[in-house]
């Protein structure tokens, strides 16, 4: 196998610069500190699904049915809703269904696979026989908590696009709890207010009242913690809801309190630098923003302060999961490291979905 280009990630050099062999110790003192592994939220909280094979997956939406009185002796299957009376008789109007039988809507959304999504290290045979510790566990552990982040980031970014749209999954228009009436404040007392009014939302909308979430970045979920009296007050709930010396909080008008640092600050709908440039790169195959070539990005997430949702809202489709892989490389004379997964995300109940934004930005 022939690589070209290769670029080794040379364990031995300070930043990525100056001497290859700054960082090698002839005796191994001290203790090795890597990042704090950051937590991954969305994968767990929605609808996944995997094929075999194939470039997407179906999901099949449904609508409600009605109900009606029964007038006795008349026929469920031909009675006519409406009927005209003319001549000293009635006749069914043009276009009269059945008096009782309801149709019930339906369509699908359909999820694609996108590109392979790959990352990737080599480690050249020399740097690791200089080195005092192990990095190949190291290393592909960082490679595979890359792709993880992308697919929670990904996931974040399809939630907030789609708590902004205007339609409901059978693309009718709707009036949904939008814009600044999410509005977080300035103290977490009025985020409590938002997610009671999001909680009420999903009421009328008929959204399942179980498997509600709520992702704050951390500066929303502390302050929720430190400012908001009723959420943890002892008068109102168990000790296991949270507590400012615990630093935590479970729940809010039921919907479950989560933090993350993935929820998106920046401006992405014109930029073409960093995350704005891997979630809407032509590897994308799904179009949640709606915007030629935006993917999961092409938005202005500067106001996003937090997400709720519920589980029925997101949809994912894996085709191949995530893995890691290794293979010496006798040319190069050292290790290729690759981790990879293939799958696509997108929404599936928009009413499920909704933006918590500083009314203020």
């Amino acid at each position: 196998m022939a690589l070209f280009n290769s670029q080794p990630s040379r364990i031995g050099q300070s930043n990525q610069a100056g001497d290859t062999d700054a960082l090698f110790l002839k005796v191994f003192s001290g203790e090795i500190i890597t990042t704090f592994e950051e937590n991954n939220v969305m994968m767990p909280l929605h609808r996944v699904r995997t094929i075999s094979s194939g470039k997407s997956a179906q999901f099949p939406l449904t609508g409600t049915a009605g109900a009606g009185y029964h007038t006795p002796g008349e026929s469920l299957l031909s009675t006519p809703a409406t009927l005209i009376t003319a001549g000293g008789g009635s006749y069914p109007a043009t276009g009269s269904d059945s008096k009782y039988l309801k149709k019930i809507r339906h369509a699908e959304k359909q999820i694609f696979i996108d590109d392979v999504l790959v990352s990737s290290v080599f480690v050249a045979d020399i740097d690791e026989m200089k080195n005092h510790y192990d990095v190949r566990s190291i290393y592909s552990t960082e490679i595979g908590r890359a792709l993880a982040y992308a697919a929670d980031k990904a996931l974040i970014r399809t939630a907030i696009i789609g708590a902004r749209k205007g339609t409901d999954r059978f693309g009718n228009a709707e009036t949904r709890y939008l814009g600044a009436q999410q509005g977080t404040g300035s103290t977490g007392d009025n985020l409590v207010q938002a997610l009671f009014n999001i909680a009420q939302k999903m009421d009328e909308k008929n959204v399942p009242s179980n498997d509600r979430y709520c992702i704050l970045t951390p500066a929303k979920y502390y302050q929720l913690v430190n400012d908001t009296s009723d959420a943890i007050n002892r008068d109102y709930n168990d000790a296991s809801n949270g507590s400012v010396a615990s630093g935590m909080i479970m729940s809010v008008a039921g919907i479950r309190i989560l933090k993350s640092n993935h929820l998106p600050t920046a401006d992405e709908s014109a930029s073409t630098g960093g995350e704005s440039a891997l979630f809407g790169s032509t590897g994308v195959k799904n179009d949640v923003s709606g915007t030629a070539n935006a993917g999961y990005s092409g938005a202005n997430f500067t106001a996003t302060r937090g997400i709720a949702f519920q589980r029925e809202g997101l949809g994912t489709v894996k085709l191949m999961d995530l893995s890691v892989e290794s293979e010496y490389v006798m040319e190069r004379m050292g290790t290729l490291m690759v981790a990879k997964y293939a799958m696509g995300h997108s929404t599936l109940r928009e009413e499920c979905l909704y933006e918590l934004i500083d009314a203020a930005l």
